[in-house]
């Protein structure tokens, strides 16, 4: 069960940093309601990023490359998109404070954004926190047929690249359970999340597009 702890109404990038290294991430009961609370799951969801595993119909689509993949283009966008109500979903845990906050994160490059794009649409994609090597995935969208999904492996092999230690998905859900995540106590997440936070992570929004390939390519022969 999550540990609701009451919180400020206002965020800052720096109380962010704070909470996110601490193991703790801010949420809200829906768009409209000013309030925020910090959650501390008793169980915690997370990728290992060697054992990351993408499906064997994924991997053929991954490759015929449907989608053009692009990183912090269009950062507000995917924000906005992920958290409007959509079938299974009819409310969001994110408000306006919130949303603020993520952009002012991005800003400071320690937000980042993993975009699907089809004829100049955007289409499908995810966002999250960057902390050393963790990255803290917050949410993700689609509008087309496996566009989150393929937005996570392009994650997941930027993650490798930039030499990531750790995934931490919030919560495991049976999509997720599907790409390797797991379950692990509150306990152990901070032991693996103070590991990580001593790893040097460096997102690589500007690799070259040889260097992205490569690692989308050791990702898909590996998982």
């Amino acid at each position: 069960m999550s540990r609701p702890i009451p919180g400020p109404h206002k965020l800052s990038p720096e109380i962010l940093v704070r909470a996110y290294a601490a193991g703790v991430f801010p949420m809200s009961e829906s768009r409209d309601d000013p309030s925020i609370f910090w959650v501390d799951p008793a169980l915690r969801g997370v990728i290992a990023l060697d054992q990351f595993h993408v499906p064997r119909s994924l991997k053929k689509t991954v490759r015929k490359q449907p989608f053009e993949i692009r990183c912090d283009s269009a950062f507000d966008q995917v924000i906005e998109a992920g958290w409007k109500p959509r079938p299974g979903h009819p409310d969001t845990w994110i408000n306006d404070e919130i949303i603020r906050a993520y952009i002012e994160m991005h800003e400071m490059n320690l937000a980042h954004s993993v975009e699907c794009w089809l004829d100049g649409e955007l289409v499908g994609g995810l966002y999250g926190i960057h902390l050393r090597g963790v990255f803290f995935g917050e949410s993700m969208f689609s509008t087309r047929t496996d566009a989150s999904k393929v937005a996570l492996v392009h994650l997941v092999a930027r993650l490798k690249l930039g030499g990531f230690a750790l995934l931490d998905t919030q919560f495991l859900t049976e999509h997720l359970e599907r790409f390797g995540a797991v379950e692990i106590s509150s306990r152990e997440y901070l032991e693996r999340l103070e590991r990580a936070l001593g790893v040097d992570g460096k997102f690589p929004v500007d690799a070259s597009e040889e260097e992205i390939k490569a690692a989308v390519e050791d990702v898909l022969v590996t998982s």
